[in-house]
C-alpha cells in the first residue's frame, strides 16, 4: 500500500446505522405531535365549545387532521422497516399513537420517555368512545353485529303495522321518515306503527326523520311534449319559473338549444357562472355552463349516453362548484321541526355545506325544545366534504352527532371515479372525531326493487359494516333486503372491525 494513499474510514457498524435511523425517525415523530398540539391551539374555541363529552373527540379530531395534513407514506415505509407501528390505525386515539412508537425508539436509544401532557384518548378510550356515541344517537347495537340497519319507511308503512313488524323482525333497528314525502297524517301513522312494533331483541326501534332542504330539482319541461333527447356536444337550457313558455322558446332557437328544463330555486340563476358544471338526474347528463343570466342557463353537455337522455321534472340538479347562497334549512323544513321535535329521536339535515348550517338547525332545535335529539349531518355535497374539519367542529356542541355518507349525491358532485377515495376519508375523519357514520344510497338496491341483488350489491354491502350504520332504501322486496343484509354484516362482523381486519380461523373446507 503506497504511503499516500488515502486512509478508509472504518464502515460504520450496524449499530450505529439503526440509531442514526431510530433517532431520524423519533425527530419525525416529535415534529408530527407538536404540529397536532399546534393545530389544537390554534382551535382553542371550538374545543372549549364541544360538549363536555365531546372535548376529547374535537382534540383527537384536530390532532387527526394535523397527522394527515401532510404526506406521511414515506414515514410510514421506514417505521414498518424498523418493526414499528406505520400509525396506519391512529384514527380515534393519535397522541397516544405517536407516544407509543415514539416511546419504543427512545426505550431502543436507552434515553428516557419525553415528559409529554397526557393524549386525550388512550387505545381503549377512542373505540370506546365511538362506540358509546354511536349507542347514544342510533340506539345499542344487536347482539349479533355492531353495525345497525335504517330503513326508509314506504308510504304504506304509514298504515300497516304488520310490514312494520315484518321489517324489524327482518332486522331494521332504525326507522327513517323521509319528510320530503307524504305528510303529517302518514308520518304520525309510521310513527305509531314503530312505536307499536317495539323493537327485535327487547331493543327499541330509534326513529329517524329526514329533512329535505332546498330542493335542487327540474320543474316542468318546456316545449314539445315528447321533447328531444340531449346527447354530448348539443346544449340544453335552464330557465327560472318567471320565463313564459313563449320566451323560453325564444330563447331556445336563439342559443341552438335542443330543450329546455325549468328550475323553480332563484338562488341558483344568481349564483351559477360561466364554467361552472352542472348536472342532473344523478349525473345522467352533466355539462358546463356556458351563459348564465338571472332568468336562464345555458349548458354545454359534455356527458350523456350515446342514445341520449330525455329531460324529465322532478330530477336533482347538481351544482359541486357553484357557490350557492341557499340556506340547508328551508322554510318548509322549519314548519316541519315541530313535528320532528314531538316525535323523532334524531334528525337527519340535508344539503350541509357550511358550519353556519350546523349552527341554524341547532338554534331551531334549542328554540324548540328539542334539545334530547340526535343530528345527523348528510354529507352529500363537495362543498361540504371540503368544509368537514368545521362543520364536525360546529356540531360537537351537540351531544348526540352523526353523520351520513350520501353516496348518491357526493357521487355526481365528486365525480364517480372519485367516490371511493371520497368515502374513505369521510370514514377516517369520522372515526378520529368519534361520531357514527350512516353509509347511505343504492345499498342492495336491486334486491330490494326487483329481489335480485347483483354481485357487486353483495361485495358494498360486506364493505358497508365498516359504518355504525346502514341504509337501506323502500322496494317491494324491502324485508328481503332487510333479512339479506343483516345476515351479511352478522358473518362479515367475524372478519372486520372497522378498517381492521381480524384474523379468525379460515374458513377452507380442506386442512393441509
Amino acid at each position: 500500500m503506497s504511503p499516500n494513499a488515502p486512509v478508509q474510514a472504518a464502515p460504520p457498524s450496524a449499530a450505529a446505522l439503526d440509531e442514526v435511523y431510530l433517532r431520524a425517525l423519533g425527530q419525525d415523530l416529535i415534529a408530527l405531535r407538536e404540529a397536532a398540539e399546534a393545530l389544537e391551539g390554534a382551535h382553542g374555541r371550538e374545543v372549549a365549545a364541544a360538549a363536555p363529552d365531546n372535548q376529547a373527540s374535537a382534540r383527537n379530531l384536530l390532532h387527526y387532521l394535523a397527522l394527515r395534513g401532510r404526506d406521511i407514506r414515506g414515514l410510514q415505509d421506514r417505521l414498518s422497516r424498523a418493526g414499528l407501528s406505520s400509525l396506519g390505525r391512529a384514527e380515534s386515539h393519535v397522541l397516544v399513537s405517536l407516544d407509543r412508537v415514539l416511546g419504543m425508539i427512545r426505550l431502543a436509544l436507552g434515553l428516557p420517555p419525553l415528559a409529554s401532557e397526557a393524549a386525550p384518548v388512550g387505545f381503549r378510550e377512542g373505540p370506546a368512545l365511538l362506540a358509546t356515541h354511536a349507542a347514544a344517537l342510533l340506539g345499542p347495537s344487536p347482539t349479533e353485529r355492531s353495525t345497525r340497519i335504517m330503513v326508509t319507511l314506504p308510504t304504506q308503512a304509514g298504515s300497516d303495522v304488520e310490514l312494520v313488524r315484518d321489517m324489524v323482525g327482518a332486522g331494521m333497528d332504525v326507522a327513517r321518515i323521509n319528510l320530503a314525502h307524504d305528510d303529517e297524517p302518514v308520518w304520525t301513522g309510521m310513527v305509531e306503527a314503530v312505536r307499536s312494533v317495539g323493537g327485535r331483541g327487547g331493543l327499541p326501534t330509534r326513529i329517524v326523520m329526514d329533512l329535505a332542504g332546498p330542493k335542487l330539482r327540474t320543474g316542468d319541461v318546456v316545449g314539445p311534449v315528447d321533447s328531444p333527447r340531449v346527447k354530448r356536444g348539443e346544449r340544453f337550457l335552464v330557465v327560472s319559473d318567471g320565463v313564459g313558455d313563449a320566451a323560453a322558446s325564444t330563447l331556445l332557437h336563439q342559443h341552438d338549444c335542443v330543450a329546455a328544463v325549468r328550475c323553480g330555486v332563484a338562488e341558483v340563476f344568481l349564483d351559477v357562472r360561466a364554467g361552472d358544471p352542472l348536472a342532473l338526474d344523478d349525473g345522467k347528463v352533466a355539462g358546463r355552463v356556458v351563459e348564465s343570466t338571472s332568468n336562464w342557463i345555458v349548458v354545454d353537455v359534455t356527458r350523456a349516453k350515446r342514445s341520449g337522455v330525455k329531460l324529465k321534472p322532478g330530477r336533482g340538479i347538481n351544482l359541486p362548484e357553484t357557490g350557492l347562497t341557499l340556506p340547508a334549512l328551508s322554510a318548509e323544513d322549519r314548519k316541519h321541526l315541530d313535528f320532528v321535535v314531538e316525535h323523532a329521536d334524531a334528525v337527519s339535515l340535508s344539503f350541509v355545506r357550511t358550519e353556519q348550517d350546523v349552527r341554524d338547525v341547532l338554534a331551531e332545535l334549542k328554540q324548540r325544545g328539542g334539545r334530547h335529539l340526535g343530528l345527523i349531518l348528510k354529507i352529500e355535497t363537495v362543498a361540504a366534504f371540503r368544509r368537514l374539519p368545521g362543520i364536525l367542529l360546529a356540531a360537537l356542541s351537540w351531544p348526540r352527532v352523526g353523520i351520513m355518507i350520501a353516496r348518491g349525491d357526493l357521487a355526481v358532485e365528486a365525480g364517480f371515479e372519485r367516490l371511493a377515495e371520497v368515502q374513505e376519508e369521510l370514514l377516517w375523519i369520522a372515526e378520529a372525531a368519534h361520531l357514527p357514520t350512516v353509509w347511505a344510497t343504492q345499498v342492495l338496491e336491486s334486491l330490494a326493487k326487483s329481489g335480485l341483488p347483483s354481485r357487486a350489491e353483495i361485495t358494498d354491502a360486506a364493505m358497508s359494516g365498516r359504518a355504525e350504520c346502514v341504509m337501506l332504501n323502500k322496494g317491494p322486496y324491502i324485508v328481503e333486503a332487510i333479512q339479506a343484509l343483516d345476515d351479511i354484516l352478522s358473518r362479515m362482523g367475524a372478519h372486520q372491525q372497522k378498517k381492521r381486519t381480524l384474523l379468525r380461523s379460515l374458513q377452507v373446507s380442506e386442512r393441509i
